[in-house]
């Protein structure tokens, strides 16, 4: 076969085999995220599982991760009113459902939650009184219904709710007589206070009919001391939350507030119509805009940071703040590995495979990266940041920062190749720089940051957490490098690490909080700093003499096995806040603490009280999947 025949068949099996990986890829990654309310539950492969997940939450919806398109809800449509008061237990998805419940109930309203004002109402237009008195159930949509009720009673007479007018009465002619005769008792008041030119009467219709002049009076039984008829107009019309207008009857405030933009009507602090829209667009406190429907709302709040959808009661449907970056490094440049990383997270924001490696002091590069794996994260709306590093070779890098040439050399192959990928940015990772070189590894970042930024990149930096005590001393100056990169992730992980003389925890949360806090103090913004936290643990092996003989790393997946096959026994280490388990073998001792479900949020609940960008895993596939659904609650 020739040259270029084995050069076609090598990259057609190349091509065959990166397809295979994104067909991979597009069965395991999460596409659609669950949501109650406002907040994110669980993600999902396909639409049906997420959406039979969700069905078991109300007020929950499913979005694809990618666009955050939404692509089903449970949210009621219509919800039924009694006495401008409603229920959960009255909220529905068709006008049908809800008409069924407010067919039995009396003064109720139907709201169309895309519509304002009512789609269905039954409200009373009569009351039915005996005397002073009324019953809850003498209310009536009809004088004829109020009528055949008071045929079951004396001395009674209907009150006309839209008039506010006695409009019938059965009393008998000898009845009214001796009423009139009776003492007077009722008194005409304005705001509590006796009308002086008028008496008091001693028959109800006639105080009623001498009240109806006086405009928001109300009449008294001063021997009880009751309020029995008012002309008080109590229906208010509200215009972003100011009394514009009143009513004695609820259809005339309705009335007076449908040719009101924005106003409501309320009764006794409860609203009984509304003609402003159900949902509002929120940018903190301040409210944007309203809307009748979840589309629109939601389209327009995706314009703004920090902003909410919330419905006319106050609950949070759809969240647009600002939520936690989650990062995670691959540690590895196989395709395959780094997409059954992915595909086991929840929530992740940024991956950052190990594809690129200074090779040499004359600035040439090892490039392992795949375009079919940053095409198929961009299409989960997953970030790719690459990372770059040096081999940890000490004397290499030295030489390399001596050349200017070599720099010059390497800044421009890697931005060619990021360029070519269109990926978001490049996550730089050279350690072990000698301290000596402090000044020279500044004017690298430097330079390489500035061809980063000139292509519309961004570019995040891995720093030790160190000390305070020390860290001038080191080749990261902090406050500098931070002027120029655009994230610096502390690794905060190595507290005790391989060639630690004793034992100890990988990240005690403790230690970890004093390094965040000493970053800050180099003046790093803490939008620019995240917080680099371990998937993994360290096992010490001690002889009978308590020295320390060995240690070894531990995946954090593999840690409830270990407990469990060990027996090892577990105490609270309030040093670490971490949980130290001990177990023996064959005359050793072994110590490890323990990386948890409830440590990662610790450290999560960290990076949160300090108002970080966001966290950043070292590294993905060490974990259980179970643990990001945890992460993606808490993100």
């Amino acid at each position: 076969m020739s040259t270029a025949l084995l050069l076609l068949f090598f990259c057609q099996t190349i091509m065959t085999a990166t397809a295979g990986i994104a067909d991979a890829a597009a069965n395991q990654m999460t596409k659609f995220r669950v949501y109650q309310n406002d907040q994110v539950l669980r993600e999902f492969t396909t639409e049906a599982q997420a959406i039979s997940y969700a069905g078991k939450f109300g007020y929950s919806h499913v979005e694809k991760i990618a666009d955050r398109a939404w692509v089903w809800d449970n949210f009621p449509r219509y919800k039924v009113y009694q006495n401008g008061q409603t229920l959960p237990k009255w909220e529905f998805s068709t006008y049908n459902q809800a008409l069924s419940v407010a067919k039995n109930l009396t003064n109720v309203h139907i709201r169309d939650l895309e519509n304002i004002g009512w789609s269905y109402q039954s409200y009373s237009k009569f009351k039915l009184y005996q005397g002073d008195n009324t019953r809850d159930n003498w209310s009536f949509l009809t004088l004829a219904a109020a009528k055949q009720e008071a045929k079951k009673w004396g001395n009674a007479h209907v009150i006309d709710l839209t008039t506010n007018k006695w409009v019938w009465g059965n009393q008998t002619a000898a009845q009214t007589k001796a009423q009139r005769a009776a003492a007077p008792v009722y008194q005409i008041t304005v705001d509590g206070a006796p009308v002086e030119e008028l008496p008091l009467y001693s028959y109800l219709l006639d105080a009623m009919n001498a009240s109806y002049s006086i405009s928001g009076s109300q009449v008294l039984n001063t021997a009880t001391s009751k309020i029995v008829h008012s002309n008080v107009p109590a229906y208010l019309v509200k215009q972003n939350g100011a009394v514009v207008g009143s009513s004695i009857s609820l259809d005339g405030a309705v009335q007076l507030a449908k040719k009101t933009p924005n106003a409501e009507v309320t009764f006794n602090e409860k609203v009984y119509w509304s003609g402003i829209p159900y949902l509002a667009v929120y940018q903190g406190d301040k409210k944007l805009r309203a809307f009748n429907t979840k589309t629109g709302a939601i389209a327009y709040a995706k314009g703004f940071a920090n902003s909410t959808v919330q419905t006319s009661e106050g609950r949070k449907i759809f969240s647009n703040t600002k939520s936690l970056v989650y990062m995670g490094w691959n540690g590895s440049a196989t395709s395959a590995t780094i997409i059954s990383h992915v595909a086991n997270t929840q929530g992740l924001s940024i991956d950052s495979p190990t594809w690129f490696e200074l090779s040499a002091a004359d600035g040439s590069m090892i490039d392992t990266s795949d375009q079919v794996v940053v095409d198929t994260f961009k299409e989960q709306g997953i970030k790719v940041m690459p990372l770059v590093h040096n081999q940890f070779n000490k004397k290499m890098t030295t030489e390399f920062l001596k050349n200017n040439t070599a720099q010059q050399a390497f800044i421009k192959t890697l931005i060619a190749k990021l360029t070519q990928l269109g990926v978001a940015g490049i996550n730089l990772d050279f350690e072990e720089v000698a301290g000596t070189d402090r000044a020279a590894y500044t004017a690298f970042v430097t330079a390489l940051a500035k061809a980063v930024h000139d292509k519309g990149m961004q570019i995040s930096i891995d720093l030790p957490r160190g000390s305070l005590s020390w860290n001038d001393r080191t080749a990261y100056d902090h406050t500098a490098l931070s002027a120029v990169v655009d994230t610096i992730i502390i690794m905060a992980y190595d507290e005790h690490w391989k060639g630690s003389e004793v034992p100890g925890s990988v990240a005690g949360l403790n230690w970890v909080e004093e390094g965040v806090k000493q970053f800050l103090s180099y003046g790093i913004p803490r939008n620019k700093l995240m917080l680099g936290i371990p998937f993994y643990v360290r096992e010490w092996k001690l002889d009978s003499t308590n020295k320390l003989v060995s240690n070894r790393a531990i995946f954090m997946k593999e840690i409830p096995k270990l407990i469990a096959d060990t027996n090892a026994q577990g105490e609270m280490d309030p040093e670490s806040g971490q949980m130290k388990y001990k177990y023996t073998k064959d005359g050793f001792t072994y110590l490890f603490w323990a990386e948890t479900e409830n440590t990662v949020k610790a450290r999560i609940d960290i990076a949160k009280t300090y108002d970080l960008a966001g966290v950043a895993a070292w590294r993905l596939g060490y974990e259980s999947s179970d643990l990001w659904t945890m992460m993606l609650r808490n993100k």
